[in-house]
């Protein structure tokens, strides 16, 4: 399944993605997670950005961003 990445990548302080509204978490996982996981994220969305209609980024996506989400998940 194609990513719902939109290119436009920053965190609110939720660790939100106010591009595409996945969680960070979400975004490290993707490659891995199987299609049915994939489908789910991509379910949530709609709704996902309705709750964060007004939201702004906060924070750029940086790499100790992402490698922290990493480790978070190899811990699971």
């Amino acid at each position: 399944m194609l990513s719902p990445c939109v290119a436009r990548c920053g965190l609110n302080d939720e660790d939100y993605c106010m591009g595409c509204f996945r969680h960070i978490d979400e975004i490290v996982a993707w490659r891995d997670a199987s299609e049915a996981e994939q489908a789910a994220i991509i379910n949530q969305l709609p709704a996902r950005k309705a709750q964060f209609a007004d939201a702004e980024n906060q924070h750029i996506l940086s790499r100790a961003k992402w490698l922290e989400a990493e480790a978070r998940l190899a811990k699971k």
